[in-house]
């Protein structure tokens, strides 16, 4: 099966790193050529435009930042659908993978237009941290029919370790931006502990273990919680990309007429993150809002400056939501 990558970012580059080192026929495509070159020289190959991609590859996956950027690489006069659609005809099935983060009604509208190109679209976010995408150790959610989730579930198991088939397209974006939202939160309620702590007097080493093995624990606390307190706050994602999450949950919200009342409180405070320190700041910096106006330094000896998964690399597989 021949694979197509568009995107090689934070979280792109380690899925399309996962694909080559499982010695799939993988070639990719990003905005910036310098980021393809490691890819190149291990053995990928390289597409001209999205389009070239399409008319030499079985799937064709894009992990992109926003909605905006997905509609550019697919709907352009070079873009994907076009080389799907230069295809009419062929006894291939192609398959699109949507791996971004992006609005549910989006893919669908995309989606809608690949299947008319005679392929198969699937969004399928991943979730779990940038460490985990590293090693191939990531959650994927797929939405798609059954039938192409099966052909295509070989692809995702290389990528990521727990697979779940969340139902028709649009679906796992609908999930996905359900649990980076709740993330977010967390992040939030995680950074006014850690400065209340501080303001207490609480040694913060023994701060971060007291929430590690109590009800107050989190995968958020056991991640982002130890490059705060180291400093780095280096977290492999950035403050633009939260608001776009959180963003894209509200929205939801609001189209569904749910009268929400954190959710709009943490777009409020995103923005205001990216108006204060920039759209490329690290998320977990968020706690810079406190530690300024309390005068609080949040950092503590021991702890890691980015998180590494050292779990091994294994064989990913199916799970399945209780019935």
């Amino acid at each position: 099966m021949r694979i197509g990558f568009i995107g090689l970012g934070n979280a792109g580059g380690k899925l399309a790193g996962s694909l080559l080192r499982n010695g799939y026929d993988l070639t990719v495509r990003d905005l910036d050529p310098e980021v393809a070159h490691p890819f190149l020289d291990r053995g990928a190959s390289w597409a001209d435009s999205p389009r070239e991609m399409a008319e030499a590859c079985d799937v064709v996956i894009t992990c992109l930042p926003s909605p905006a950027a997905c509609s550019a690489v697919m709907e352009a006069d070079d873009g994907v659908l076009a080389g799907l659609g230069s295809l009419a005809g062929d006894e291939r099935s192609r398959i699109w993978l949507e791996m971004s983060t992006t609005d549910e009604s989006e893919v669908r509208r995309i989606g809608a237009l690949v299947a008319e190109a005679g392929a198969e679209p699937v969004d399928c976010p991943v979730s779990g941290g940038c460490h985990r995408a590293a090693t191939g150790n990531i959650a994927i959610f797929a939405g798609c029919d059954r039938a192409t989730f099966e052909r295509v579930l070989p692809v995702l198991t290389t990528m990521g370790r727990r697979i779940l088939h969340t139902g028709p397209l649009g679906s796992a974006s609908v999930l996905k931006v359900l649990t980076n939202y709740l993330a977010s939160a967390n992040l939030l309620s995680v950074t006014e502990a850690l400065v209340t702590a501080s303001a207490a007097g609480m040694d913060l080493n023994t701060t971060f273990e007291a929430i590690r093995i109590s009800s107050g624990n989190s995968f958020v606390h056991e991640t982002e919680s130890q490059v705060i307190l180291n400093g780095s706050r280096d977290i492999n994602f950035t403050m633009d990309l939260v608001a776009k999450d959180v963003g894209l949950f509200d929205a939801l919200s609001r189209k569904l007429e749910i009268p929400l009342e954190l959710s709009p409180l943490l777009v409020e405070v995103f923005e205001d993150g990216r108006a204060r320190y920039g759209d490329r700041e690290f998320s977990p910096n968020i706690i810079r809002r406190l530690e300024e106006v309390t005068g609080q330094d949040v950092r503590a000896p021991g702890f890691p400056a980015e998180i590494v998964d050292h779990e091994p690399e294994e064989s990913g597989y199916e799970v399945f939501p209780p019935r």
